[in-house]
């Protein structure tokens, strides 16, 4: 590993100058690939960075998680459980909502700004060189998330860290973050999305996903869907990966909140771990149904790291269940009227975030839906789940990202999924206060669609809660 370069306190300056040159790359969280997979990603690139730079990959244990939802609520919970056991415990997670820090964190701290521009200083010159050999060849060069995910890697290997609990960005066998070499792989719920690039059907989803699966590394999988699970159980077997089956290795008994309040709080749940002789009642502080199927692949996790020699206390267990939290997970960020903001962005999860707020919705009177997704997403489908629960709907666009979906599509979405007449409004901001406006005081309102949305309310809408 190269020696730290200057410590000398980095600015805000610094810290626009590092991210300006970040923003010339492509970004495809804000501009799309199109055509095949293999046109815009690989692992080639990101192994010849990471050499560069030492390998910091290779310098701590990883455990990594892939699946279409879920996954980084599992990473949360699983870094938190590590973090309990005393470990020290580095998360990579995408996207993020407020800003490019929440990506990266040491014990649930995000990396500092300080710590970001060193990281950047020495991937630079890396990325640079990389590229003119690229270019000189006529292929591409390296792209925003991985020079990222680079940086993550840096600084955990600079920080010393005991464990690191990687999330994949897109699919699983060509993301940037493959290149790990896992003690333990997660693979979460899997539904349809990403289909330009992942594939048109769940079976060839499932084959990207099972691309994170190493040979001989335990996988313990959440996806419950049969020709989802058979690719699973197919991948593990052709590479001597033990497989840990939600449903058939462990289970996981959810129990269902009393209240609407209680609905808000976490979610409580059984679990019978592999090989237990009795149940362990858990509650995680995330919400919902599908928050228990998570947080029992997080608790599998942990045990499974702690055979492969990270100590895990079971104790740990749910005290980092307790606390794990994520932004624009159910995040309540008003009262009157309640203003609940969730990263929803495909049709398993709109159907998840609505399930969980059902009993909630129930219990008001006035209800609103404010709306924005990609324009590559389901939204017809997404808007489809929504039918039913309320009584107005403000569709709007986020501004800070080009994907969204046209005013136009959504109201004919809206139109098809038999959902009231919808307003517009031409920005988040402004949608949430029109949706205050309809609502009232004792009303609620639900703002889903996209990570992207979620920030752009999150940031301007928390200000008027």
């Amino acid at each position: 590993m190269r020696k730290r370069r200057s410590q000398r306190r980095a600015g805000a300056a610094d810290r626009d100058r590092v991210l300006a040159w970040l923003d010339g790359r492509i970004n495809y969280e804000r501009v799309p690939a199109k055509g095949r997979q293999e046109a815009a990603f690989g692992l080639t690139r990101m192994r010849r960075l990471l050499a560069r730079l030492g390998d910091p990959h290779l310098h701590y244990p990883v455990a990594h998680v892939a699946g279409t939802k879920g996954k980084g609520s599992t990473v949360a919970m699983l870094a938190a459980i590590l973090e309990e056991s005393g470990h020290r415990v580095g998360r990579y997670m995408s996207p993020h909502v407020h800003t490019l820090e929440e990506r990266i964190s040491i014990d649930g701290d995000s990396i500092s700004r300080t710590d970001l521009v060193a990281a950047f200083e020495e991937v630079i010159p890396a990325v640079d060189a990389l590229d003119d050999a690229a270019r000189r060849r006529g292929r591409e060069g390296l792209t925003w998330f991985e020079v990222v995910t680079a940086v993550a890697m840096l600084h955990f290997a600079r920080s010393q860290v005991d464990v690191a609990v990687l999330e994949t960005g897109l699919g699983g066998r060509l993301d940037a973050t493959n290149v790990s070499h896992p003690l333990v792989t997660v693979i979460t719920s899997i539904s349809l999305d990403h289909m330009k690039l992942l594939g048109p059907t769940i079976t060839k989803i499932a084959g990207e996903k099972a691309g994170i699966i190493k040979r001989g590394c335990p996988v313990i999988s959440g996806v419950m869907q049969p020709t989802a699970r058979r690719v699973i159980a197919d991948t593990a077997a052709r590479r001597r990966a033990p497989l840990l089956q939600l449903g058939r290795d462990f289970t996981v008994r959810y129990h269902p909140p009393a209240t609407p309040a209680e609905a808000l709080c976490g979610a409580s749940f059984e679990i019978a771990p592999p090989h237990a002789a009795a149940t362990e009642r858990l509650t995680s502080s995330m919400p919902g149904r599908h928050q228990a199927d998570n947080a029992a692949l997080a608790v599998v996790a942990a045990l499974q790291l702690d055979a492969r020699g990270v100590h895990t206390p079971r104790q740990a267990v749910a005290r980092g269940l307790s606390r794990a939290r994520l932004p624009a997970r159910i995040e309540t960020a008003g009262q009157r009227p309640l203003v609940i903001v969730d990263a929803a962005h495909n049709v398993a999860s709109m159907e998840s975030l609505l399930e969980t707020l059902r009993p909630v919705l129930a219990a008001h009177r006035r209800r609103a839906l404010v709306f924005a997704a990609s324009g590559d997403k389901q939204v017809e489908k997404m808007l489809g789940t929504a039918t039913g629960l309320f009584e107005h709907v403000i569709l709007t666009r986020y501004l800070r990202n080009p994907r969204a979906a046209s005013l136009d599509r959504l109201r004919a979405a809206c139109h098809q999924a038999r959902l009231p007449r919808p307003e517009a409004a031409a920005s988040p901001s402004e949608a949430l206060a029109l949706a205050r406006s309809r609502v009232g005081p004792g009303g609620m309102i639900v703002v889903a669609g996209s990570f992207f949305l979620a920030a752009e309310v999150g940031i301007e809408g928390r200000d008027r809660a």
